[in-house]
This record gives C-alpha cells, structure tokens and sequence, in this order.
C-alpha cells in the first residue's frame, strides 16, 4: 500500500469500523440483526413459493409483490453476511473492489424495490380507477417489460456510482470506512481529492429514480383516494381502500427510513455515529423483515395458504 503525503494511493483493502460506542455489546446487536435476517429470509422465500403455487394469485399485484420478496432476499443477503463477519468474528477488512461490488449491488436493489413499489402504486390505480381495461392494460408481456426495465434502470444508473469512484478517487485520507456496509457516500467521504462531481451524481440518481417514483405514487394514490371517496356506497369505499392497505403500509416503512437514514447521513453532522450505522442498517433490514407480514396479514389468499401449511385454522 503506497502512501503520499499523508494519503493512501489505490487501497487494495478496505476496513469497516464496528459501531463506534457500542464495541462492548456488538456481539448481541448481532444477534437481533440475525434473527431479522433469518426471519426476513424465510418469510419471503415462503411468499414466493405460495405465489408461486398459488393459482389464483397469478396476478400483476402478485407478480410485482413477488418481485419484491426476491429483490428483499437479495438486499439483506448483500449486507448480513459480512456484517455478522464484523459483529461475531472480528473480520472487518474487505478488498476495495469487492467493496465497491457490494455497494453497487446494494444500491442497485434499493432502486428496484423503489420501482417495485411504483408499479404496485400503477397496478393500484388501474384497478381502481379503470377497472375494465385492468386486464388489457397489464398484460404478462407488460409486466416482462417493466420487471426488465427496471433492473436495467437501476443497474445503469448506479453503475457511474461505482465507475466514478474507481477512476476519479486516487488518493484517500484512511481505509477505515465508518460502516458496516459498502454504501456510496461512506466510501467518497474518505477520498483526499475534490468529490463534488461523486456527491452531485449520487443525489441525481437518488432523484431520478426515488424522487421520480414518489412523486408518480403520491400522484396515484391521489387520484386514488379520489376516486374512492367519491363511490356512492360505503361498503364500496372501504372495499377498495382496504385493497391498498398494504401496499401503503410497505411504501411507508421504506421511505421514511430511507429519508432518515439520508438525511443523518448527510446533514446530521451532530448526530452520534453509531445512530448513523444503526439507521442504515436499519432501513435494509426492517423492509425486508416486514413486507411478508404485511402483505400475509392483509392478503387472505395468502392467509389461507399459510394456515394450510402449517395445519393451524384462519380466525378470519
């Protein structure tokens, strides 16, 4: 490893801090963050084997809630494994290229389920608000394109992210990376060299994809709650509301956190560090851990499924 004036030339290794503060007890934050992991792992692989075998939820909602529990298992398999490696095992270091691998993938996961939960918005309103051409409309070629267009929008536009850094940022002030993860910004603020244009990009993509789909899904379930509001018999009303319950409660839990974790991570300069890592980590793992529950509870096909494969009867 070469050093000049100070400054680390190309770091062919990276290591990742432990929550600073809370070195004495990380062991038994550990194992909460595991049974999050196994819980979250287990409950979505056990929607996609229902949804799978399920007929009657061959269905777009189905199809993008199914997207959504295996882009779930993949974004907390990106970061646990390695995480319980720093908690339980004292392995903190990580080459800088695997580094930034993970990073990419991390960030490519969270822009899918950001377009996920776009598409479910979409589906939402067609129903409601055009049920007749619901079926014309989201068609299986459709939801081939969309499940496609969106994995090639996230991987396309985070891929600069990663190019960026590899070829911009030379020479860093330490390899110590205060996270216990690969995420973008913790990497580019342990650059020496001037960062603007890796700072400028990552809020462009966190705008262009995340912005962009909150906007469109607040416009939605605007016109949404419209419409409702304006069915003339109340059973309708709270039929049709009660339909996107869950997916209102999914849309919630991930973008609060996920403007907690940015805005501490940006501007919360007073804030503790290890309330930033426990946030970040926070915002990958709560998500996973409870779209199958919301969407088990709320969904009554996928009840029944449950209660027949673990021999327990529906109180509904």
């Amino acid at each position: 490893m070469l050093k000049f004036n100070g400054t680390v030339f190309r770091p062919p290794v990276l290591t990742w801090v432990w929550i600073p503060g809370l070195e004495s007890v990380q062991f038994w934050i550990g194992i909460p963050f595991c049974a999050m992991y196994v819980i979250a792992v287990f409950g979505n692989s056990l929607l996609l084997v229902i949804i799978k075998s399920e007929r009657s939820l061959h269905e777009p909602m189905y199809f993008f809630l199914a997207m959504l529990g295996a882009t779930d298992i993949a974004l907390s398999t990106c970061i646990l494994p390695k995480m319980l490696g720093i908690f339980w095992f004292h392995l903190p270091d990580i080459y800088f290229d695997a580094c930034l691998f993970q990073m990419w993938l991390i960030h490519t996961f969270q822009c899918i389920e950001s377009g996920i939960l776009l598409a479910m918005a979409l589906d939402r309103y067609v129903t409601i608000c055009d049920p007749l051409r619901h079926a014309t409309i989201f068609t299986h070629q459709l939801l081939t394109q969309i499940g496609v267009g969106l994995t090639l929008r996230a991987a396309l536009l985070v891929a600069p992210c990663l190019i960026l850094i590899k070829c911009r940022l030379k020479h860093y002030r330490t390899t110590v990376v205060s996270h216990s993860y690969c995420e973008h910004m913790a990497i580019v603020k342990l650059a020496a060299e001037d960062v603007r244009i890796n700072k400028i990009y990552g809020l462009f993509v966190a705008f262009i994809i995340l912005g962009f789909d909150i906007i469109f899904i607040i416009l939605s379930y605007l016109r949404i709650f419209i419409t409702v509001f304006n069915l003339p018999q109340r059973e309708a009303r709270l039929k049709a509301f009660n339909t996107c319950i869950a997916h209102i409660c999914v849309f919630l839990e991930f973008y609060l956190l996920g403007f907690f974790s940015f805005f501490t991570h940006r501007f919360g300069f007073h804030i503790p560090p290890y309330i930033h890592i426990l946030l970040s980590n926070l915002y990958l793992l709560v998500p996973p851990l409870l779209n199958p529950i919301v969407h088990g509870v709320k969904t009554k096909q996928i009840r029944n499924r449950v209660s027949k494969i673990f021999h327990f009867k529906d109180p509904s």
